[in-house]
């Protein structure tokens, strides 16, 4: 298509600086998970926006930081590896807090490719005026080789159709990528696990959450789905005749003590997690769902590089 632009974007940052709400936000849909705890995002989340002129994916990537584990390793890799493969990069920082060695390292990263290089100030609804200022000079201090700022908030909106318009100028003329309609190729299976470790990331205490690996498949009709003393199913409201989608989700942590907080007093977190998620997911998804949940101890596994292959990390 003549003057049709498309193109690949990465939102890059460390942990906590946005990226998935501000997916969410141009994307129009909420395809990645979201959490006030750091290192939320673990796997490369591909999100569409398609208009009559322009087609971008927008990849949403973990947080950069200073790993403690082989998956925060792996998280790193993931990200920065995005940065050669993309037609724009688009650097996070958070308008809230001073620009530090974490988001020095990223920017050194992002300098070393050729590709367009947008800066994002992020929170903008969050700071004052004086403190949005100040973490754009020291943004630009950077030396990144920037082509342009953005102050933003992917919370309110704020600033971000003229970040959206400076993508789409830097887009080259291309295919659509993805069918009209398409907001992410991310497999349902994933959608599923991935808004159940959200719920649970809500629900659960300091200790527990990034201990928390969630995954998910979908249950033929004769499949009999988990052992019923397992976990527990959410609240689904039965309703004759209409179609349904049953998932069964496995959820791994690291200690039996965790096991019990995921669980809930008579699988009552469980529940709560699978109910929210099912409803979140039915209106992604436009079907019904059924999520059946257990839950296992798998000691060190975000530290064993045989349990992250298993589970696609």
């Amino acid at each position: 298509m003549s003057g049709f632009r498309s193109g690949f974007v990465s939102l890059v940052g460390r942990p906590n600086v946005g990226k998935s709400t501000l997916l969410n936000r141009m994307v129009g849909e909420k395809i990645s998970i979201v959490s006030r705890r750091p290192q939320t995002t673990r796997t490369e989340v591909r999100g569409v926006r398609t208009t009559a002129g322009a087609q971008v994916v927008f990849l949403d990537t973990p947080g950069v930081h200073r790993p403690r584990t082989l998956l925060g390793e792996r998280c790193n890799q993931r990200s920065l590896a995005t940065l050669a493969e993309v037609d724009v990069v688009c650097l996070l920082v958070d308008a809230t807090a001073p620009v530090g060695p974490g988001d020095r390292f990223v920017a050194g990263a992002v300098a070393r490719v050729p590709t367009p290089r947008l800066a994002v100030v992020n929170k903008v609804d969050a700071a004052p005026k004086a403190e949005v200022a100040a973490r754009l000079a020291q943004v630009a201090s950077l030396e990144a080789g920037f082509d342009e700022y953005f102050p933003v908030s992917a919370r309110t909106g704020e600033g971000i159709d003229e970040l959206v318009a400076a993508i789409e100028d830097r887009l080259p003329e291309g295919p659509r990528y993805y069918p009209e309609g398409t907001v992410t190729d991310a497999p349902e299976a994933l959608l599923v696990a991935e808004r159940v470790r959200e719920k649970l990331l809500a629900l659960t205490r300091d200790e527990v959450p990034h201990s928390i690996m969630v995954t998910a498949r979908r249950l033929d009709d004769d499949d009999p789905g988990a052992d019923p003393d397992a976990g527990a199913g959410d609240d689904l409201d039965e309703a004759a005749g209409e179609e349904l989608l049953r998932y069964r989700v496995d959820i791994s942590v690291e200690r039996d003590s965790q096991k019990g907080i995921v669980i809930g007093r008579r699988g009552a977190v469980l529940k709560e997690a699978g109910t929210a998620a099912r409803r979140e997911l039915e209106a992604l998804l436009g079907a019904r769902l059924h999520i059946e949940s257990r839950v296992r101890v798998e000691p060190h596994w975000q530290r064993r590089a045989q349990a992250l292959d298993r589970l696609g990390l």
